[in-house]
Formats: structure tokens, C-alpha cells, sequence
């Protein structure tokens, strides 16, 4: 996710900290280039215009420029605009229910998929959701709709064949008599913006009156997302937008500029094709994302729902004496693996994203494993007594190769740099430290 970008950013923040002293000159620099980086990106003009002119009125201060780590400071201020225009001033977003939630967006943007992973999120959640398809013109969607709702026992009404106003009227009927706490229509999409569509539209939101309509935008189309939010903008009152194929998206230039542009909070991120891949959006972490800082929260989010209650205090316990081993690294490394690529997550750790390249996976793991179990006990808990004899002794005895060993090495001080972070933040289950 938005790995060219990221790559430039942190290009830049190398040559600001590697200053000791910053001038109006080095600041000036760093922001021409971070423009170039950000059109590049295809980040919209106007929010490239914007983010540069704020940055530099808080970076050419003479707090922060006769500070003593002023490439620090200004790399602060980028992380804090950058937050701010992807929407941090948004209020907490909280669905009245009963209500419908009606998404809306082009052919080919994702929102099928999309409504699937919202109403398993909300039926996770204990509600009672009913999908309802509404696409008439592209019969495969409703067939599926259906079959999404079916994987996940969602209930859903889909009816091709039927007229629009039939179809809202049987929807809207069985909405109130099964007391669904939710549906989630998904509309007519077309290839491109028509008079027919948003007569649609217009009509669905007429019956229904959702208290919520979203936008659905491919976020790898870059600035044309951000056209086609305008566009929609001028034909339908939407509150609000979900931005789809993020893990596909190098660039970033649609999550940068949708929320300044239209004026709109981005709610979800879909971040994978399983039905599991959707996330909220929080403005702070995705900045964080973006700038290579890491994203240590997503991080725990996740790993909710990969390692047990026992796991979690285990390594809650040991972090708090700063007593990490190797051995907790095998059990969180094997946790995350449940999670999915361990790749993909790299991204989400402090310090990780220069390594998305390296290739962990499940035989990287088992290899892990077998280095670990090649060591003694006071090795495992004492891996700094690891010498060139020691690690030769562990290569053989695992069948791995030094280099092997010498990698686990480097990615458990990275592990434990990772926890440290978590420590003086947040832990999963027990709030602030």
C-alpha cells in the first residue's frame, strides 16, 4: 500500500535528519520535493497546493528550526498536516439503528463486495442485517450478492427481473416485518455517471430514506476517484466515502485528496479480496502508513483476532519486565502468520516497511522455527551470546544456513523495537500503560 510514495518520503525525512541544523533553504527543499512526490502520487493540486503551504508555515518557525532535532520537528509537522487533511477533525462515526445504509458508485468500483463485507462486520457485531440488491441492470450482481450473503449467512433479498419501485416496495416490506436492525442496498452501478442511474438512485433514496449513503471508489484510479466523487457529489447527497482496493494502491493519490476535495470522512478501506478485508479509516494511523512511521494499532487490531486471551497476557506480562525471548518471537511470529502475509503486515510495524521485499512466509516460518529449536535454552533467552561458532553449530543443526540465522537475529531486534513502541503506547486488551 502506497509503497512509492512512502519510498519518497522517506528519502526525504533521511536528508532532513541527517542535518544537524535546518535553514528557510533546507525546509524549502524538502518541500519542493515532497511536491513532486505527492503529484507524482497523483494527489489532487489543490490538496498538494494546501498541504505544502501549511507545512511550511509551521516549519520555518523559529521553535522548531533552532531546535535541537529540527529535521524531527518538521517530519512531526508533516505526520500531523498529513492526518489532518485525510480527515482528523471527523467526528466518531455511529449508524441510528434501525436504518438502511444505501452505497452508491460506478461498475467496477467494488461495492457489491463491499456491502458483503459490511453487513458481515455488522452481523459480527450482533445485527440483524439484511442485504438487498438493487442492481437491475447487471443481473451477475444480484446472483453475486446472493452468494456472498449465503457464504457468510447474511440474509438477502435480491429479486431480478422485478421492477425498481416493485423490488424497494417487497425490500422495504420485509425490512420492517423480519425488524432488521440494518440493510444495506446496493445500488445500480454504470460504467459511467447518466441521467437514468441517479433517477435510481433518487428513487431508492425516496423509499428507503437511508440515514447513511457512501460513495464506493477504486482507490487505484488515483484522481479520477476523486472526479467521479465530485461528480456524484453534484447528483446525490452522500455522507460519506469507502475507498476500495487499497493493498493495490502504490500511489495513495485518491485517499490523500478524496476527504479535502469533497468535504467527506472516509469510513472503510478495503484491503484485500476475502470478505474479512475491510477496515475503518483513521486519519492518524493512515498517515503514519503513508510516511513509513508504521502502524503500530491496525498491528493490534489484527492480532485480536489471531492470538488468544493467554497469548496476549503472556506477552503482556513479559514486555512490561522487558523480559522478549526468542521464543515468544516464534509464538507472536506464528500469530501473525494466522493473521495472513506477514508481507503485507510488515508495513504496519515501525521501522519494517524497507523490508516489504523480503519474502516471509510460511516456509520462512518453519525455517524460524527450526533455528529456534536448534538453540539451547539460555541461547533462546540470551541471544546476544550467539557468536559465529554458536550460530555455524545452530545452522547445522536446524539445516539452515548463517546467513538464516543471522536474518531471525535481525528481525527478533526488530520485534522486540516493534513492542517496545506498544509499550509506551497501548496494549490490546488493557488500555494505557
Amino acid at each position: 500500500m502506497f509503497e512509492n510514495l512512502t519510498n519518497k518520503f522517506q528519502d526525504i525525512f533521511r536528508k532532513l535528519t541527517g542535518k544537524g541544523k535546518l535553514s528557510e533553504a533546507d525546509v524549502d527543499q524538502a518541500l519542493k520535493e515532497l511536491r513532486m512526490a505527492l503529484l507524482s502520487a497523483d494527489v489532487h493540486i489543490s490538496v498538494v497546493k494546501a498541504f505544502s503551504e501549511r507545512i511550511r508555515a509551521k516549519a520555518v518557525s523559529q521553535e522548531i528550526l533552532a531546535s535541537l532535532t529540527p529535521g524531527q520537528q518538521v517530519i512531526k509537522v508533516v505526520r500531523d498536516e498529513m492526518a489532518e487533511i485525510l480527515g482528523l477533525d471527523q467526528p466518531a462515526f455511529n449508524l441510528a439503528m434501525p436504518t438502511a445504509w444505501m452505497m452508491v458508485g460506478l461498475q467496477g468500483s467494488g461495492k457489491t463486495t463491499t456491502c458483503a463485507k459490511l453487513a458481515r462486520l455488522y452481523q459480527k457485531r450482533g445485527k440483524h442485517v439484511l442485504l438487498v440488491g438493487l442492481d437491475l441492470k447487471r443481473p451477475a450482481a444480484m446472483d453475486q450478492l446472493r452468494i456472498l450473503a449465503e457464504q457468510e449467512r447474511i440474509a438477502c433479498f435480491a429479486q431480478p427481473g422485478n421492477s425498481i419501485q416493485e423490488i424497494l416496495k417487497q425490500a422495504q416490506s420485509l425490512f420492517f416485518s423480519k425488524q432488521y436492525d440494518l440493510a444495506i442496498l446496493d445500488t445500480a452501478g454504470r460504467l459511467h455517471i447518466d441521467d437514468e442511474l441517479m433517477g435510481e438512485l433518487v428513487e431508492v433514496k425516496k423509499v428507503f430514506q437511508p440515514k447513511e449513503t457512501t460513495l464506493v471508489l477504486d482507490s487505484t484510479t488515483g484522481h479520477v476517484a476523486v472526479g467521479v466523487a465530485q461528480e456524484f457529489q453534484r447528483w446525490v447527497d452522500y455522507n460519506s466515502v469507502i475507498l476500495t482496493k487499497m493493498d493495490g494502491d502504490a500511489r495513495g493519490g485518491a485517499a490523500l485528496s478524496c476527504k479535502y476535495v469533497t468535504g467527506k470522512p472516509i469510513r472503510f478501506i478495503g484491503v484485500g479480496e476475502k470478505i474479512e478485508d475491510l477496515e475503518p479509516f483513521y486519519p492518524d494511523r493512515m498517515a503514519q502508513r503513508i510516511l513509513g512511521m508504521g502502524d503500530v494499532m491496525t498491528l493490534i487490531d489484527r492480532s485480536l483476532k489471531a492470538f488468544s486471551v493467554g497469548e496476549q497476557e503472556k506477552l503482556e506480562k513479559r514486555l512490561l519486565k522487558d523480559k522478549l525471548n526468542l521464543s515468544d518471537f516464534l509464538e507472536q511470529m506464528q500469530g501473525l502468520g494466522r493473521m495472513g502475509s506477514l508481507e503485507g503486515l510488515l508495513p504496519s510495524m515501525p521501522g519494517m516497511p524497507s523490508l516489504a521485499g523480503a519474502q516471509l512466509d510460511t516456509k520462512q516460518l518453519k525455517r524460524w522455527e527450526a533455528i529456534i529449536l536448534s538453540m539451547t535454552s539460555q541461547e533462546r533467552v540470551f541471544p546476544e551470546i550467539i557468536n559465529s561458532s554458536r550460530k555455524k553449530r545452530i545452522a547445522k543443526g536446524s539445516g539452515t544456513t548463517v546467513q538464516d540465522v543471522n536474518i531471525l537475529l535481525k528481525r527478533f531486534d526488530q520485534f522486540k523495537m516493534m513492542t517496545k513502541q506498544v509499550k509506551r503506547g497501548v496494549f490490546p486488551r488493557f488500555g494505557k500503560i
